[in-house]
């Protein structure tokens, strides 16, 4: 990656387009066919929230509910299952992150989409990459978020920052990613979501 590029104009041109969206299976699909099979995912999307405020950008990020069944305490892009009444994984996400941060559609322009992501909990995961006014207003579900955080975009951009390391799932090793910025570590599938973007970028001219 060319480190006197715009990081904010390399983004966005590294994205599928928004008439051009991912399937599955996911970018990390041959990870996980020893655990999955060929059982079908349950569709979902995130958004991945870009927040430019003059020449400084971030990203967006909720940690869940400490009280949470599932992913108590975690660090994640706002997002969630692709339901029937939703048109597509773009207003999935749209929706999702309104329910979870109180964040206005509105507010929100989708710029494109990065590639689709299988989870080990089984679902098809759709990156939706967003631009969110810089002045949005928040009124997150307590009940789901416990915190909404940004992160600056070339803090995650730096793979400097970015860690490797390995675990045990159900009898096999795993590589994941995590980076730790201010006390909140961002791992699991999040953290692999950036690396799929830091991939992107990096695959350009």
């Amino acid at each position: 990656m060319n480190p006197g590029a715009d990081p904010g104009a390399r983004l966005r041109a590294s994205l599928r387009g928004l008439d051009d969206p991912p399937s599955l299976p996911g970018w990390n699909h041959a990870e996980l066919a020893d655990l999955l099979g060929a059982s079908e995912r349950t569709p979902a999307a995130v958004l991945v929230p870009l927040v430019q405020r003059g020449a400084r950008r971030s990203l967006l990020f909720t940690r869940r509910n400490d009280g949470l069944r599932t992913h108590a305490g975690q660090v994640a892009f706002p997002g969630g299952r692709i339901e029937s009444d939703d048109a597509d994984a773009v207003a999935a996400a749209l929706r999702e992150t309104e329910e979870e941060t109180g964040i206005a559609r509105g507010l929100v322009r989708p710029l494109g989409f990065l590639d689709c992501f299988e989870t080990i909990s089984g679902f098809g995961v759709t990156p939706v990459v967003a631009e969110v006014s810089a002045d949005y207003v928040l009124a997150p579900d307590p009940r789901e978020v416990a915190e909404v955080f940004e992160v600056p975009l070339p803090f995650l951009l730096d793979t400097a920052n970015l860690r490797r390391s390995e675990i045990d799932w159900r009898g096999r090793r795993r590589e994941i990613y995590e980076y730790d910025y201010e006390g909140r570590r961002i791992w699991g599938a999040t953290a692999a979501m950036l690396v799929n973007l830091l991939r992107r970028m990096q695959a350009m001219p």
